[in-house]
């Protein structure tokens, strides 16, 4: 997650999920936004359907307008914004930018599992998502991904978890159900599901505890964000 993101149509999708998840349990979710520095990029510029409240303020009419009063406020925009905007209720937040270097890297996991040990439910938000064989652990630019073995720290520890994924050049019908399996085999005993956008996917895994928060889920967006989100169930397992 980069600063410069703040407020942009993903975004909006993105804690319009958090908010739906956050309404249908009584989890406590802990936000890990995986920051990392801004590139001076035109990325994140999305913010023109801000100015169109006929077709998008419907989804979530209080997310829309407290984003619109944020990204109208002549502040820089940044996701601490959000930590104390009490728009998802029953969250806490980890904002420690993550390093590249593999000694630091441990160092910000550990920090990250010690906050995490109060809540339920982990949100980690990657630059891009899962590891790639191109990034590995420790590797310039690898502070962009999410490492499969934080995956297992986080869930062999009782988190749920809820992990952003950008597409990549794959049919998205087979990238989406590739990675729910990969997900499934790293957390054992879970409830695998996914949330797509236009641009990402979102996947998450339930604890055996925590299953029974499915179908409010997956109703609550269906019914809030119908042409946004979309719900993915796992239909192939190996």
């Amino acid at each position: 997650m980069k600063n410069q993101y703040f407020g942009d149509i993903n975004d909006y999708r993105k804690y319009g999920l958090l908010r739906a998840i956050a309404q249908c349990s009584r989890l406590r979710l802990l936000v890990a936004w995986m920051l990392t520095p801004d590139d001076g990029s035109t990325d994140g510029k999305f913010i023109s359907y801000l100015d169109n409240p006929t077709k998008w303020a419907h989804h979530d009419p209080v997310l829309f307008q407290r984003l619109k009063e944020l990204v109208d406020s002549n502040q820089q925009c940044q996701v601490h914004m959000i930590e104390t905007s009490d728009l998802i209720r029953i969250a806490g937040y980890f904002s420690a930018k993550v390093p590249d270097a593999a000694l630091e890297r441990l160092s910000w996991f550990k920090s990250l599992m010690d906050e995490a040990r109060v809540h339920d439910f982990v949100f980690l938000d990657p630059d891009n998502g899962l590891e790639v064989k191109s990034r590995p652990y420790g590797a310039k630019n690898s502070s962009k991904f999410l490492y499969w073995r934080e995956v297992e720290a986080l869930w062999s520890s009782g988190k749920s978890l809820l992990i952003y994924q950008h597409f990549i050049r794959e049919k998205r019908t087979t990238f989406i159900q590739r990675m729910l399996e990969a997900l499934r085999r790293a957390t054992p005993g879970s409830f695998v599901e996914a949330f797509s956008t236009p641009h990402v996917v979102f996947l998450m895994a339930l604890q055996p505890s925590h299953h029974s928060i499915h179908w409010p889920v997956v109703n609550n967006v269906q019914e809030r964000w119908a042409g946004q989100i979309q719900h993915w169930d796992l239909t192939i397992s190996k």
